[in-house]
């Protein structure tokens, strides 16, 4: 199914000054250069495989995938190689890949068409934004945010995604019985990850802390390398009760 072209203009990253109010960002933008095959990808497959980000317009599966099966977003899918493999393995489930990053975006998209891949689109905006304007509440089967940015430093933890306010709006948009899958490299965001996730009292923990990294997930070169050095990599898998 054709959609609109999505090149948006890349929104300005938080101010540097902390006394000032900071609203939620799934991102922060930094430079990357965009080769010519990911240039053609965006210029090319947009019009097909990319969804605008359109106010108060909520998103139906059925319109944009030509069925109900069960739509799962990921946010900040980097590169996309995860994505593309989960979709690949996973025909009966829609997925919605949400990235600001224009590489990353024109990555996935050769991605999507040399898999052939017909349940995955993708959107290049904020993603609280997204799923503020262009989610209904009770209508997702799961949320993927895989690495994101830890901000290692104590006085940039403010900026982490993974906080109270954000959880809460995931589980507005989950299904009862919906899925939030998070990963990370950092030991020390993955314990404020659990943290965060069992203050929810509308999620369930499916392991006692930490889940073992589901088939699905398959692993990037990044983390085999880290794994190979002896880093370790946390998932947490919870579901909405």
């Amino acid at each position: 199914m054709n959609t609109p072209n999505l090149l948006p203009e890349s929104p300005s990253s938080p101010q540097s000054d902390e006394k000032h109010h900071r609203p939620i960002r799934s991102f922060v933008l930094r430079q990357g250069r965009l080769s010519p095959g990911q240039a053609r990808a965006v210029d090319a497959l947009s019009p097909e495989f990319a969804l605008p980000f359109l106010v108060d317009t909520k998103l139906n599966a059925v319109q944009i995938f030509g069925n109900a099966a069960p739509t799962i977003i990921e946010i900040g899918f980097g590169m996309g190689n995860t994505t593309a493999d989960i979709a690949s393995a996973t025909p009966d489930k829609n997925f919605i890949g949400i990235e600001v990053h224009t590489p990353g975006v024109g990555s996935l998209l050769k991605m999507i068409a040399v898999r052939q891949l017909t349940n995955l689109r993708i959107i290049q905006h904020d993603a609280v934004e997204v799923l503020r304007d262009m989610v209904a509440d009770d209508s997702l089967a799961g949320f993927h945010i895989f690495f994101p940015d830890p901000w290692p430093k104590k006085r940039h933890h403010k900026r982490r995604l993974i906080q109270q306010e954000f959880v809460g709006l995931l589980v507005k948009k989950l299904k009862q019985g919906g899925v939030i899958h998070l990963a990370t490299d950092w030991q020390q965001y993955a314990e404020h990850m659990l943290h965060v996730l069992q203050a929810e009292p509308a999620l369930r923990n499916t392991a006692a802390d930490y889940a073992p990294r589901p088939d699905y997930r398959t692993e990037s070169n990044f983390e085999r390398k880290g794994l190979a050095k002896g880093h370790g990599v946390w998932d947490l898998v919870f579901t909405k009760c």
